[in-house]
């Protein structure tokens, strides 16, 4: 017997939709979006129902400029500044709306609607991020809505969606290669099995970095199930295993290395290996029309060691640091390295209700839920002797708890034309760290805590079927890492706060013709506290500081346009674009530097680091009735400042000055044959050179990649 269940339930954290009735003979149930509203990509019949800026990238869509990359995708969204560091999009930097990218440690990310992060909570850096190929469409969420899914909600939440279980067998070959060592290997495969629809997905990637003495290797595996339990019930399962080995370096280059090989790299001893072994169980069952019921449980191990020689540019081999070393010159011989040896293992239970219902005379949908969620942090380095130990004098030997209850309800009125969705979360976290070290060895604990009230209203306003007007405020908050709220040496609590802020939006939502779809917003994010490193080479564990009171307030335009008519016959063009306008990003209140040495040095007004005013990718597109098309896209990103002090000329360390603005060219060619497409990509076309990072040293993005690939279809 086959039935339909509801796969969105299964697969996200809630829907926002009410529960459709259930329809016979189909193996595998839909899945529906926990985010439902315009996108720039591929427009809902919900668009003016939803309050707050949205977009829903489909990469079936994108396939057009064949994204190889998160980075590349996320940036068709406006809002959105997405800084490649590696040429695969391992280490994403995300930032939303002028908020610091590095690590992407202000977005909260989600996988099928379950935290992708390691620790949300504790440490919310990405060190790891799945290949973008998995995805079947991606989700970002900025406005009030978020507040469903904390516990970041003072930028956006990112949901990456993996495709269901096709309802008859059906599978997808990818094959690509390219300069630079690239090789692309893709498998995916799945139907159904009796009463379950089962997908796999195997991925492998290869290829040399952005520098030289850079090279990554990542094979990711991913299988999911979806089981219908009589009628009205589903049971999907997920499983995950990724691994990367990488020889990677950290450090960024000084001024003087950067003149004299702008992708050089001397540190050629330094190799990243990862494991993440991830699982999920999600329960769904809607006992009637109009009501869900989720069950969600998550949990994952993420194992990262990385052997390296230098994590900033101002960390050369030198008789201090390293006395048997003797000099730069002796690297590779009697220099030693750290061994920054890490282990997360975070898991959690979700159960979430969905709701349609009549209150006050008013139809209307609500969700609520809540979450206990548990992370655990095994943090130990050793000094090795030699550029190629893997052990050696331990020095750090840190465990950093962190456990988390949330609670969320959410409604929406609708009121004709008229929609109101207030809503409210709450986020208790409980910090605990270790320091077993300390004490000559005897150990010293300490532990804090917080709890946060995050609430949230937006409205729509629907005049006509092509028209959605949309506004909101929420609170922004965004919890402290375990590390900087309570000290190693002592155990006692630190003196940073939570960063909080309120996020004010307003936009309008236009769709004048079906072949046009348009969406504008302007924003205000005023912080209260925004929280920033104390030091500009952050990433060696650097402590966090509150900033104070900043301001971010701008404007975002995304278009899509597919005319007809313009070019007869069995030919058309396409248009799009995503514009982020920047135009305020400054320290607000009484502000001094937090850069050694300039701690006096007043900083108000002053533009905050990592904050280009403009942002814009534009793309056209010649395509044929066949499938054939061939696409040009263009990737503007505007100067930005490295440090607080907006420092034009650049420092000998590298880790201060200007960051010029660029602009890079990408192109696509693809013939599709049947089941099978021909594809040719060529990214940064002509291999222009940019800085996009100084917080570590100099760091170049990407040079010139070309790949030459085939899909086959089966």
């Amino acid at each position: 017997m086959q039935l339909t269940c509801i796969y969105a339930l299964a697969a996200a954290l809630g829907a926002l939709q009410s529960v459709p009735e259930p329809r016979p003979r189909e193996p595998v149930a839909r899945r529906e979006k926990i985010v439902v509203t315009a996108t720039i990509l591929g427009a809902s019949e919900r668009i003016a129902s939803i309050p707050g800026s949205a977009t829903i990238l489909d990469l079936k869509a994108l396939d057009e400029i064949r994204v190889f990359t998160a980075e590349e995708a996320l940036r068709q969204a406006p809002g959105v500044h997405a800084r490649a560091e590696d040429a695969f999009g391992l280490r994403p930097n995300l930032g939303i709306r002028g908020l610091n990218p590095t690590r992407s440690t202000r977005v909260l990310l989600l996988e099928d609607g379950l935290p992708l992060s390691y620790a949300p909570y504790g440490d919310n850096a990405s060190y790891y991020h799945p290949p973008v190929e998995r995805f079947e469409s991606v989700e970002i969420l900025k406005g009030s809505g978020q507040i469903l899914y904390g516990p970041m909600t003072v930028g956006g939440v990112i949901n990456y969606l993996t495709p269901p279980p096709p309802q008859n067998r059906a599978g997808m070959l990818t094959l690509a290669g390219g300069n630079r060592s690239n090789g692309n290997a893709h498998l995916r495969f799945g139907g159904p099995v009796r009463q379950t629809g089962v997908l796999l997905d195997a991925m492998h990637k290869q290829g040399q970095g952005a520098r030289e003495n850079t090279r990554h290797g990542v094979t990711d595996l991913n299988a999911k199930s979806l089981t219908p339990l009589g009628s009205r019930q589903t049971l999907g399962l997920r499983l995950n295993y990724y691994t990367e080995d990488s020889n990677l370096t950290y450090s960024g280059l000084r001024e003087e290395e950067y003149r004299l090989n702008p992708r050089g790299n001397p540190f050629r001893n330094d190799f990243l290996r990862i494991d993440r072994y991830g699982a999920s169980a999600v329960h769904a069952w809607a006992p009637w029309s109009g009501l869900a019921i989720t069950t969600s449980s998550y949990g994952s191990v993420f194992v990262r060691d990385w052997w390296r020689q230098s994590s900033h540019s101002n960390q050369r081999p030198n008789d201090s640091a390293d006395p048997a070393c003797g000099g730069i010159e002796n690297l590779h011989t009697s220099c030693g390295n750290e061994g920054r040896l890490r282990r997360y293992d975070t898991w959690g239970v979700e159960p979430k209700v969905h709701a349609a219902h009549r209150l006050f005379g008013l139809s209307g949908e609500a969700d609520f839920g809540a979450r206990l969620h548990f992370e655990t942090q095994e943090r130990i380095q050793e000094n090795g002797e030699r550029p190629d130990s893997r052990s050696g004098r331990r020095v750090e030997d840190n465990q950093r708890t962190a456990r988390a209850i949330s609670s969320f309800v959410q409604n929406r009125f609708q009121a004709g034309r008229w929609s109101f969705t207030p809503g409210l979360r709450l986020e208790s976290v409980a910090y605990r760290r270790t320091n077993r070290l300390a004490n000559n060895g005897l150990g010293v604990t300490g532990a804090t805590s917080l709890t946060k009230w995050i609430p949230g209203l937006g409205v729509a306003w629907q005049p006509s079927s092509r028209v959605a007007i949309f506004s909101g405020v929420h609170r922004g908050f965004a919890p402290p890492r375990v590390e900087d709220v309570i000290d190693n040496a002592t155990g006692a609590s630190t003196e940073l706060n939570p960063e909080t802020s309120w996020i004010y939006e307003a936009g309008i939502r236009l769709t004048p013709a079906r072949e046009l779809h348009v969406e504008a917003a302007f924003f205000r994010m005023d912080f209260e506290n925004q929280v920033v490193p104390s030091s500009v080479a952050g990433g060696l564990g650097a402590t966090l500081t509150n900033a104070g009171e900043t301001l971010h307030q701008g404007a975002e335009f995304s278009w899509r346009w597919r005319p007809r008519g313009l070019i007869t016959g069995r030919h058309g063009i396409s248009l799009r674009g995503a514009w982020t306008w920047l135009q305020t990003a400054r320290y607000q209140g009484s502000r001094f530097s937090a850069i050694p040495g300039f701690n006096a040095v007043r900083i108000t007004g002053n533009r905050l680091p990592y904050a280009p005013e403009h942002l814009l990718t534009a793309g056209a597109g010649w395509l044929h009735t066949t499938g054939a098309s061939l696409v040009f896209e263009s990737v503007f990103t505007g100067l930005q400042f490295g440090d607080d002090l907006n420092s034009r000329a650049p420092t000998p360390d590298g880790q201060r000055g200007l960051l010029p603005g660029a602009v890079l060219w990408n192109a696509t060619f693809q013939i599709p044959v049947e089941r099978v497409t021909f594809f040719l990509a060529a990214k940064n076309v002509f291999d222009r050179t940019v800085i996009v990072d100084r917080s570590r040293g100099i760091l170049p993005g990407m040079g010139r990649q070309i790949h030459l690939g085939i899909r086959l279809s089966f």
